[in-house]
């Protein structure tokens, strides 16, 4: 393939691609938020809170499996007999997710991790365990969702995302508004919440993906190569293994403030503090995308459209953090108790280091994918857990009086680690040569055991 020509990218070209992408994003984390203003109306906040967001972090690590297969079938999927392939897989896919999940939910290893792995108190053990009963479906559902998300992206009907997401965050706020007058006694009620929108959504891209599977989908194209199981695999599987290594940071970090001096107050304003953070940077968090459909065409246009963006997440925490909007925000959108507020506003403040970096960190693994040097994320994650977890264990040994804080710190650091290494290898290649090779569409690869993640 060849290289695409220079040509100048304007400002308005790069938002309108730019705009719709972090409008999705932003509303997936819109369901969180609506989750802990919920649960924050508890008589008991922070236990409640820490009920749910214990098992949150275990659900980040059996999720993931399933999230994965959006990007495999967007990749792969180009007629009915791939689809199939892949549904073959992901059939075995989440059967291994759900067995995880029953072992955690009904056996003795489900209190064993939460007793001894995060800490807790007995007491605590039971509550989460019963969350965890109600979110162990959320994964199975994401899969389904997911997987038919990759064929609506293929197809170029990205507004079905945005509608599914809408319709998915009416369902939930809807249900949390009967939570809040019958009574919030629990964080079943959070999982429960979360189910309920996770399965809307999946109806909606079912529905959707279904219909362009027969009407649009051929049965099968000659020029495809994919047609079994085995070569889905072998494309989903790097896949796997780099991101095991970045669902490590959530559990490492809830487990390490089991330990501060107050596991109920850390844990809740750090959950308070990472929605509130996550709301503000996923709406930045296609930069990647940018680079690989811009980069090529106008460079110099692309890294000063990020310079701007960089500086915008950082400006808006500093804005809840500093100002009267985020104690007004939690108080009266959240429901958090002023207690609760102030340590939750401390700990926002530390994440402010991480927006400053995350945009250039996105900025750099778009080159990498640009560049099919995919394999150096392996490396960069592995940096950025392993900075976390050494923060973690000095800020606990140190410090444990920062509670929330040292979440906020350790996951900062870790990011600014892997950013470091990813930046570090690309200043080594780009001064090697001058222009960036592009990689074949995955179609025309034929995947083996090596197959790069992308």
């Amino acid at each position: 393939m060849n290289d695409m020509q220079q040509t100048r990218i304007t400002f308005r070209q790069l938002l309108a691609f730019f705009i719709p992408l972090g409008m999705s994003a932003s509303l997936v984390t819109i369901s969180h938020v609506i989750i802990n203003s919920t649960l924050a109306r508890a008589a008991s906040p922070e236990v409640v809170i820490a009920s749910y967001a214990l098992p949150m972090s275990i659900l980040g690590i059996t999720e993931r499996p399933a999230v994965l297969l959006r990007q495999t079938c967007s990749a792969l999927v180009r007629d009915r007999l791939s689809f199939r392939a892949l549904a073959t897989v992901s059939l075995y896919v989440l059967g291994a997710i759900f067995l995880i999940g029953a072992f955690i939910s009904y056996t003795p290893v489900g209190p064993w991790v939460f007793l001894r792995l995060f800490g807790v108190d007995a007491a605590m053990v039971e509550p989460m365990v019963e969350v965890y009963r109600v979110l162990m479906f959320v994964s199975i559902f994401s899969g389904i969702r997911c997987m038919f998300h990759g064929i609506i992206i293929f197809n170029m009907r990205t507004k079905w995302l945005t509608i599914g997401m809408i319709i998915r965050l009416a369902g939930m706020y809807a249900l949390s508004l009967y939570f809040i007058r019958t009574g919030v006694t629990s964080g079943t009620v959070g999982a429960v919440i979360f189910l309920t929108g996770m399965i809307i959504e999946a109806a909606v891209s079912l529905w959707e993906g279904r219909a362009l599977l027969k009407n649009e989908i051929p049965e099968k194209r000659p020029d495809h190569p994919i047609e079994k199981p085995s070569q889905v695999f072998g494309f989903y599987r790097p896949l796997l293994y780099s991101s095991v290594i970045a669902v490590i940071s959530g559990p490492a970090i809830n487990a390490f403030l089991g330990k501060t001096t107050d596991l109920k107050l850390a844990i809740a304003a750090f959950a308070i503090a990472t929605s509130l953070t996550n709301l503000v940077q996923s709406f930045f968090s296609y930069v990647h995308q940018i680079v690989l459909n811009f980069y090529r065409k106008d460079a110099a246009s692309v890294v000063r459209f990020t310079l701007l963006l960089s500086l915008i997440p950082s400006l808006l925490i500093a804005l809840l953090a500093y100002t009267p909007a985020g104690p007004w925000f939690m108080q009266h959108v959240m429901g958090v108790n002023e207690r609760l507020m102030q340590a939750s506003l401390s700990t926002l403040r530390v994440f402010m280091l991480m927006t400053l970096v995350f945009p250039w960190l996105d900025f750099g693994n778009g080159l990498l994918m640009l560049r099919s040097q995919t394999k150096v994320m392996v490396w960069s994650q592995a940096a950025n857990v392993c900075v976390t977890l050494l923060v973690l264990a000095l800020c606990v040994a140190r410090t444990p009086g920062w509670n929330g804080m040292i979440g906020a710190l350790a996951q900062s650091l870790g990011v600014a680690a892997e950013a470091a290494v990813v930046w570090g290898v690309l200043r080594s290649a780009l001064r090697a040569d001058e222009g960036i090779p592009r990689p074949l569409p995955v179609a025309d690869r034929k995947h083996n055991e090596s197959s790069e993640s992308i």
